[in-house]
């Protein structure tokens, strides 16, 4: 991926030139003429709190201009976001099973082992058919081709895009109502959305059909095997 202007999205050479340390200036796109990356001077926070409030281009600043092929260990970070995904995710697995089962010192190991086995087979079952149907929904839907460096980017996106899941680590702390977990699953497809429709350039009915299609999916898989 090269760099992005996040107004238009245009492809743009260099984000700044550096004078001296503590001395740069933006550049401008040359498609719009307005600033290519502004939140290159900004604070971490105001960067979150666009992309909170799905700011199309804050997520162009982090998947584009952040995470730059040519300036992070893609690989490694791509692993790394898989596994943060997956654990998040056993975790809200977690949430969901716990006021279903009657955890308590008289349960057997067998109990617990077998709670456990399905927890995880829900998991791992569950987002391989997300995966699975979210490539097919991009294929389908937003007629995009599905190379392998463009499957990377898509995937490295949605996981990203999945940062709401954090959130569930509050209820170790506090306690929430179930539903709360079910609301941190809505901001996370409308997440995936402007990710999708950052990356793919395509209309946001596409990208909500496609995002909702694959939720949908892993939704009904979980749950047949609840």
């Amino acid at each position: 991926m090269e760099y992005r202007c996040v107004q238009c999205g245009f492809r743009i050479k260099t984000l700044f030139v550096q004078y001296s340390p503590g001395n740069i200036r933006l550049m401008k796109c040359v498609n719009c003429k307005a600033v290519a990356d502004e939140y290159i001077e900004c604070e971490l926070m105001i960067v979150l709190i666009d992309l909170i409030l799905h700011k199309p281009k804050a997520y162009r600043h982090v998947l584009f201009n952040v995470l730059n092929h040519e300036r992070t260990h893609f690989q490694g970070l791509l692993w790394k976001s898989l596994v943060g995904f997956l654990v998040l995710d056993t975790y809200r697995s977690l949430l969901v099973k716990k006021p279903e089962e009657e955890w308590g010192t008289s349960m057997s190991i067998s109990s617990i082992f077998w709670i456990y086995r399905k927890m995880l087979m829900d998991v791992f079952l569950g987002n391989y058919m997300f995966l699975c149907s979210f490539l097919f929904a991009i294929r389908s839907l937003l007629k995009t081709s599905a190379q392998f460096s463009r499957f990377r980017d898509l995937l490295l996106a949605v996981l990203i895009s999945s940062y709401f899941k954090i959130l569930l680590t509050a209820m170790m702390v506090w306690e929430f109502p179930p539903a709360v977990i079910y609301i941190i699953d809505l901001f996370v497809l409308s997440s995936n959305t402007v990710a999708l429709k950052v990356i793919t350039k395509s209309t946001m009915n596409r990208c909500i059909g496609a995002c909702f299609i694959a939720h949908a999916i892993k939704f009904c898989i979980t749950q047949a095997f609840a």
